[in-house]
């Protein structure tokens, strides 16, 4: 299962309450008071960590919670103050606030997001490490010795401690990569990532095979890499919550360089310059800062029939822009890939023949 979105509840822990209690030692008359104050709650802290890649846990345990404070004991003695919540979420996770929703049919109540507070997310755990105090525990309660004056010589007041933090937030992954893949259904982005780097996503001959951005690293000369998410196909109107495509567009928010993935073929019965088209319209309608981004196409799939002829077109529609045929399948064009791909990313001193 993979999750990238997910409500959960935080709540840290209580300060713990304070002690009332008097001294009594032999040969000691009147001791006068010596109650200890509560100790601290528990915060919860985020934590991110590169070698956890999605919110899967969250989704079976959406309830995030600190423990509380010891009470103040005698002699002076203050509670021990609470462990700390540390939760790990993934590198590149967004944390928006949430509010509570309440059902009037139901006395189950939901968390939701208004649309004024998704403007404003909380934090965003872009480096490996970074931690962040979703919500801070409370402070423990006074003892009695606090409140010992000349005029109240047995006081009997102390003090509660405080209530920890709370509240309802949406955690929302977005993939951190140098590149991303982008294409429709079966264009072969997939089989791209496999020839480019290790990792082994599902590859079939049907629509949606790929159903979570999946992420895969290519090494370069000079200890260099680079990181490339394949984001799952895109249709027209994706950015209205069409297809599958349009629960993913958050992870290419990230990318610095685009990889527009084209079956120039047209095998799916497509026309690869109106599909090139229709991705940059949709990128740009999801975020218009996109459009700025680094990008280049690869016309996929040239081992097929007419991928030549569609290919002229493309180029000569697209006159300035850098396009390159391979075929994924067969192995062919992908030293041009990584090269264009190490330009864009590491500088155009890195030579990817050396790696070869």
């Amino acid at each position: 299962m993979f999750v990238d979105r997910i409500k959960v509840f935080a709540q840290a822990g209580n300060g713990g309450r304070g002690s009332v209690s008097f001294r009594r030692e032999k040969f000691v008359p009147k001791g006068g008071p010596d109650g200890g104050d509560g100790g601290r709650g528990g915060d919860v802290i985020l934590r991110a960590d590169r070698h956890v890649d999605n919110l899967t846990n969250f989704f079976y345990e959406p309830l995030i919670k600190a423990k509380n404070g010891g009470h103040g004991m005698g002699k002076k003695m203050s509670g021990r103050a609470a462990v700390d919540k540390i939760v790990k979420v993934p590198v590149g996770t967004v944390v928006w606030p949430a509010e509570e929703e309440k059902h009037p049919t139901s006395t189950v109540q939901h968390p939701t997001l208004s649309s004024e507070q998704l403007a404003i997310p909380v934090i965003d755990l872009a480096r490996d490490g970074q931690e962040f105090v979703l919500c801070r525990g409370g402070a423990g309660g006074k003892g009695n010795v606090h409140f010992k004056s000349s005029r109240n010589r047995v006081p009997r007041q102390y003090t509660e401690g405080e209530e920890g933090e709370q509240g309802y937030f949406r955690l929302e992954l977005r993939t951190i990569a140098d590149a991303g893949l982008v294409g429709y259904p079966n264009a072969g982005k997939s089989t791209l990532l496999r020839k480019i780097s290790a990792a082994r996503p599902k590859v079939a001959a049907y629509p949606f095979t790929t159903l979570h951005p999946i992420v895969g690293v290519i090494e370069f000369p000079g200890y260099r890499r680079a990181t490339v998410a394949d984001i799952p196909g895109l249709i027209e109107g994706a950015h209205r919550g069409l297809g599958l495509g349009h629960e993913f567009l958050r992870h290419i928010t990230r990318c610095r360089v685009l990889i527009f993935v084209v079956d120039v073929a047209g095998s799916e019965g497509r026309n690869p310059v109106e599909d090139l088209q229709n991705l940059r319209r949709e990128i740009d309608l999801y975020d218009s800062t996109l459009s700025s981004r680094a990008w280049f196409a690869v016309a996929n799939k040239m081992d097929l029939p007419g991928a030549k002829e569609n290919l002229k077109a493309l180029q000569e529609r697209f006159p300035k822009l850098q396009i390159l045929p391979t075929s994924a399948a067969k192995g062919e064009g992908i030293d041009a890939l990584k090269q264009a791909l190490a330009t864009q990313i590491t500088g155009p001193e890195v030579s990817v023949s050396a790696a070869i």
